[in-house]
């Protein structure tokens, strides 16, 4: 079994800054492609960015493009997204992801694991 633990989500007023992390520990596996998705209240789980096993590759949906970074820590598994100019629409739970096989992240059906979610808030 694999678990994929979020943190760093909180409270930050418009145009501020947070930054996510997450690890995943419990059953070891080389490292793969992980991912951010987020989900607002009464809507569905959106794909927000993702990077490859390697790195070397990074897709983000065009609603946080240029504003959201996403980067692989030194340790195996382990993936940031550093969220700037934030904006009371990106208000949602994020959630982690992992997939086993090697394909880049790039919707829900993808996902082979999942985080248990972190609340982030944009105030006006």
């Amino acid at each position: 079994q694999v678990q994929l633990v979020e943190s760093g989500g909180g409270l930050v007023q418009a145009g501020g800054s947070l930054r996510l992390s997450c690890a995943a520990s419990g059953r070891t596996f080389g490292s793969v492609p992980m991912g951010w998705f987020r989900q607002a209240p009464g809507k569905e789980r959106e794909f927000v960015a993702s990077i490859s096993w390697s790195g070397s590759s990074t897709y983000y949906a065009d609603s946080v493009k240029g504003r959201f970074t996403i980067s692989r820590g030194n340790a195996k598994n382990t993936v940031y997204l550093q969220m700037n100019n934030l904006k009371p629409e990106d208000t949602a739970v994020y959630y982690c992801a992992a997939r086993t096989t090697l394909q880049t992240i790039r919707g829900v059906d993808d996902v082979d694991y999942w985080g248990q979610g972190t609340q982030v808030t944009v105030s006006s």
